[in-house]
Parts: structure tokens; C-alpha cells; sequence
């Protein structure tokens, strides 16, 4: 069925004259009078009735145009998500630390797919250290980690963050009660790559309750970690939401003390001038956004404009 003849049947039976809807599509009466004839036949009913005083649809032809409405608006809506894909073509190198990798980052990249269909997206897995330096030297023209840079050239935002937890396999020796902070750093922590963000504020913490020189594990890896874990060979420090699956299992335990290391920041960082780069940050808080409904905020808070 041709949508153009559906929409010449749509135009007449609103405003009930075949002239006007000529006029109103650019055409002729006669070329309208032969495309509602067409639909007609088609169909196998009669969808207008003439008199002096006009047109008006006949009862089949008002059923017809409920569904023909719905069908140049569907048609039109179509062509408005068509349009609202990128021509743009190029590269983009989008830097990510382990902890995007493992909670948003797949819809992420499908968004930007979606967006930027003829767009080659380079992903380059790090610490937020290496990324940053790789910003600074221009290496890379996004990067998603935990650290607000100020510099002239870049920009950063955050996005949100996630909240700290000690995690120990639910079968393990680890999984007890604990008096205090000290008294949970007398066993083997585990937790992110030195000088991370995670890493100094674990230190902090524990120097703060005491503790001058903690048993600690650094892994720069999250899968790494979680492995360590459910293998029963520590402590973990870091943000439940990489563990959802397994705490709801059962398989690991987040152990009830109420210090915490401080949130895990998440934050957007990017080159001035690069080019489109402004238009994926807006994807990141639109994907960071749609992910914090899905999960809720035990394991991850939206940051305040």
C-alpha cells in the first residue's frame, strides 16, 4: 500500500475537500480523485461520500483513518530516528578504568553506535593514572576515571559515584564480625592498583583508626580482584556494585562495619576541540543517568550539578 496515497486519504478527510488537499500537497484535483480511487480498490470499500456541501467519510473510511494516522506517524517517527544518526565519519579514543568496564560501558558504546554509526570507537583499558597522562599527551580524547584534572586544555566533569564496601567470600574465615576498622585491618586487604584514588583513601582511612602499616593487596585489575575474593584470600575494598550478582548469590558477603572508604568518584575528562567529544558527554550522563535508575542508589549516586 503506497503511504503517499494514505496520506492524500488522511489530508482529505480533513479538510473534506478534494481542492484543498490538491492544494495542500501541490497537485491536482484529478491526481487526488485517482489516488483515494487507487486506495478504494485496494481496500474493497468505499471510503469517501460527495454531496453538495462536500466530503465526509464513509463508516469504513472512518476506521481506515485511525490506522492510516497511525501509520504516517509511525513513518514519521521513523524518519526522525533516522535523522538524528550521525554522518559524522572518524575515530574516537575513549579512555576507561575497570570500573566503567564492568557497570556501563557496554550501553554506553551501544548509545554511541547508535549515534555515531560510521565511527570507529578505539577503547583503551587502564588505571586512572595512565589515563590521564594519556589525555595530557593527547594520546586519547575522553577518558572515563576517578580524578578531576585542571587544566587549560581539558575539562572534566563528574558524573556520579559509587559507594565503598568490605567484601569477603561468604565461606570464608574472613566473614565475621569485626569491632572496628583496626580490627579489620589485621587481615589482608584487598583492593585497587597503588596510588589509585581507592588505594590512598583505604590508606587514609586505616591510618586514621591507627593503622600505620596495613596488610594491603593492590590489583589493577577488577576481574582480578573479584577472583582473589571469591577465592577467599582477603578482604576486598570496593564498590559493591561490581559484586551485585554474587552478593544476591550469596557467594560473597558485604560485611556490616560502618567506615567506609568515601565514594568512588567517576568522573569525564576531555581535550578542548576535540571533535564530537562534547556530544559523547552528554551520552555518558545520559547512559550514567538510565544505569542509576536501574540499579539504585546503594550502588551508585548521581552527581549534583
Amino acid at each position: 500500500m503506497n503511504l503517499k496515497f494514505l496520506e492524500t486519504f488522511v489530508w482529505v478527510a480533513r479538510l473534506k475537500s478534494f481542492r484543498l488537499t490538491a492544494d495542500k500537497l501541490f497537485t491536482t484535483q484529478a491526481s487526488i480523485s485517482s489516488r483515494i480511487a487507487v486506495l478504494e480498490s485496494e481496500l474493497g470499500v468505499k471510503l469517501f461520500l460527495r454531496d453538495s456541501r462536500g466530503v465526509k467519510l464513509t463508516p469504513e473510511g472512518v476506521k481506515v483513518l485511525d490506522y492510516a494516522e497511525q501509520m504516517i506517524d509511525t513513518m514519521q517517527a521513523l524518519k526522525q530516528s533516522l535523522e538524528t544518526r550521525s554522518s559524522k565519519v572518524g575515530r574516537v579514543r575513549i579512555g576507561v578504568m575497570d570500573t566503567v568496564i564492568h557497570t556501563w560501558l557496554s550501553p554506553l558504546v551501544a548509545q554511541m553506535t547508535d549515534h555515531f554509526p560510521l565511527v570507529e570507537i578505539e577503547l583503551v583499558a587502564d588505571t586512572s593514572l595512565n589515563l590521564c597522562d594519556q589525555l595530557q599527551k593527547g594520546f586519547l580524547d575522553l577518558i572515563l576515571q576517578t580524578d578531576l584534572l585542571r587544566q587549560e586544555s581539558v575539562r572534566s566533569l563528574e558524573l556520579a559515584s559509587h559507594p565503598m564496601g568490605w567484601i569477603v567470600a561468604s565461606n570464608s574465615i574472613y566473614n565475621r564480625d569485626y569491632t572496628s576498622v583496626a580490627d579489620l585491618a589485621r587481615e589482608r586487604i584487598i583492593t585497587y592498583s597503588k596510588n589509585s584514588h581507592p588505594h590512598q583513601d583505604v590508606l587514609s582511612l586505616m591510618q586514621a583508626n591507627g593503622v600505620l602499616a596495613p596488610k594491603l593487596s593492590c590489583v589493577n585489575s577488577v576481574s582480578a580482584i573479584i577472583r582473589l575474593l571469591r577465592d577467599g584470600f582477603g578482604i576486598g575494598a570496593l564498590p559493591p556494585v561490581l559484586v551485585s550478582e554474587e552478593l544476591t548469590q550469596g557467594e560473597l558477603t558485604l560485611l556490616t562495619i560502618d567506615q567506609r572508604p568515601p565514594n568512588l568518584q567517576v568522573v569525564v575528562s576531555w581535550r578542548v576541540g576535540a571533535e564530537w567529544v562534547e556530544e559523547i558527554v552528554a551520552l555518558c550522563q545520559q547512559v550514567v543517568e538510565r544505569y542509576a535508575q536501574k540499579v539504585g542508589e546503594q550502588y551508585i549516586v548521581l552527581s549534583k550539578d
